[in-house]
């Protein structure tokens, strides 16, 4: 077993070694379009796993697998050995399973603390009915889950926000405040889909810390997708790369960046040196050819 670390309300958490989450020749189409072929791979304990593809490559499609919006034609998703396939996204969230979204996916109208007091949802355990009257043992499990999401809003700074409608944030703060929801579910694993997206240099700095700090003071298991390349080479353990649906090459940041595979995927032409590769995705990335 792991060392125990304390999470966020002072709780106290040993998790296994091993992996986390392993996916099998997963195939999912829609009608003739085959948006996953025969993709397989696996997370380990507190590895910070990241996929990353051209548009369209199926990387999204692979999250709604794993989170059970969408179920595989073939394949299998275990967790922990458990299979996962068949059951219901909010099963899956109880496992310990939380995801956050390209498109921001907060109520606007509600404040930082209510917003990511919905993510302590499914980890209460007295029904509507209690919650009319706050008192007693409804009362004493409304005060610890706040205690949690304070302790949230201190590990990503936003103190000074956290009284304040959602909608009138500045948008690197609601890309954080996303981020604290699906901690406030305690996951063993975060899908993180394009946490950077939009942001300008220092905002995407803020973020890489932030996920950095979840790994190591957390332990928590991450799966990044982002079209960031220096981010994702910075902060990644392991990379799989997708093309239309297909796993073309997988591995460390240094393997994958030189793989003739993924430079004819994403750029057209042969690797000529890692530097002129690294520039070369950049100059697309600013003209929008990779999104």
């Amino acid at each position: 077993m792991r060392e125990s670390r304390v999470l966020f309300g002072g709780k106290y958490e040993t998790r296994p070694e091993g992996r986390v989450v392993e996916a099998d020749g997963l195939e999912l189409a829609f009608g003739g379009v085959k948006a996953i072929q025969g993709v397989s791979f696996h997370v380990e304990e507190g590895e910070l796993f990241s996929i990353i593809g051209p548009n369209g490559a199926g990387k999204t499609s692979i999250f709604n697998c794993l989170s059970g919006v969408y179920k595989p034609q073939k394949g299998s998703i275990t967790w922990r050995g458990q299979q996962l396939l068949g059951q219901r996204p909010d099963a899956i969230a109880r496992l310990g399973m939380a995801r956050t979204f390209q498109n921001i996916e907060l109520f606007e109208h509600m404040t930082v603390i209510d917003n990511l007091m919905t993510g302590r949802h499914i980890r209460m355990e007295r029904g509507w009915w209690n919650g009319m009257f706050y008192v007693g043992p409804t009362k004493r499990e409304e005060i610890a889950n706040r205690a949690v999401v304070e302790d949230i809003i201190d590990f990503l700074e936003i103190e000074e926000w956290r009284k304040y409608p959602v909608a009138l944030l500045p948008y690197g703060i609601q890309k954080r405040v996303e981020l604290g929801r699906a901690l406030a579910m305690e996951p063993e694993l975060l899908l993180l889909d394009e946490p950077v997206a939009g942001m300008n240099l220092e905002e995407t700095e803020d973020m890489a810390r932030f996920i950095l700090d979840i790994r190591r003071e957390l332990g928590i298991a991450m799966i990044l997708v982002e079209h960031d390349m220096g981010l994702v080479m910075d902060i990644a353990d392991r990379i799989m790369v997708l093309d239309f649906g297909q796993k073309i090459a997988e591995g460390t940041p240094d393997e994958v960046s030189s793989n003739p595979d993924v430079i004819k995927a994403y750029l057209g032409e042969e690797f000529e040196g890692r530097e002129a590769h690294e520039a070369e995705v950049a100059a697309q990335a600013e003209s929008n050819l990779i999104d």
